[in-house]
């Protein structure tokens, strides 16, 4: 084999690495990008589906109220770094499919700093979560407590008459609205929540 030869397979090698470079370079930016994509598609996902429980946000209640009861339990916890107290002010309400209603939760700040704070929810059955509306709620954005503050915070809502459609539910009598308080900020400057 001549030396030209040697050289010309060489550099052929070092090209096919090259591109084989670019190649891989560009596969783990893609990961990357998938990883930091994956929360908000999967967040948006739920919300269209209301897979997980993750409820629906909705403009105004139906215009349909059918026959049908149902019972609405209402469930309120804090992450283990939350300070706060946090319940609900009802345990339940029981209203018709397609009724507009509204449910309270209580929240204080026993501290004697603001905290700032973000609530996560579900619904379970989660099979009932594209079917549970929220018009209006707390968790659409950031509560703020001051030191000392108690404050009651509504949430509004409907059961969508679709509910009734769909055959996996008709057993449903009950659904669970459950949320969870993260500590978003403490005293303006730490971030320790989700």
């Amino acid at each position: 084999m001549s030396i030209a030869a040697v050289i010309n397979s060489a550099d052929k090698q070092q090209n096919q690495n090259r591109k084989l470079a670019i190649v891989m370079g560009l596969v783990a930016a893609g990961m990357v990008g998938m990883a930091f994509a994956a929360v908000p598609l999967y967040q948006l996902f739920c919300q269209v589906t209301g897979y997980g429980g993750t409820t629906q946000q909705a403009e105004a209640a139906s215009d349909i109220v059918l026959d049908r009861d149902m019972k609405v339990r209402f469930l309120a916890n804090t992450h283990r770094d939350m300070p706060w107290q946090f319940k609900p002010v009802q345990n339940s309400q029981k209203l018709k499919i397609g009724t507009q209603a509204i449910a309270y939760f209580e929240a204080y700040n026993p501290t004697d700093k603001p905290i700032t704070g973000t609530a996560t929810f579900n619904v379970t059955p989660h099979k009932a979560g594209e079917y549970f509306a929220k018009i209006d709620c707390f968790c659409f954005t950031e509560q703020t407590l001051q030191a000392g503050e108690r404050v009651k915070m509504p949430v509004v809502y409907f059961i969508d008459p679709l509910i009734n459609e769909d055959i996996n539910l008709d057993e449903v009598t009950e659904i669970g609205l459950s949320y969870t308080f993260f500590v978003l900020k403490e005293d303006g400057d730490k971030i320790t929540g989700p």
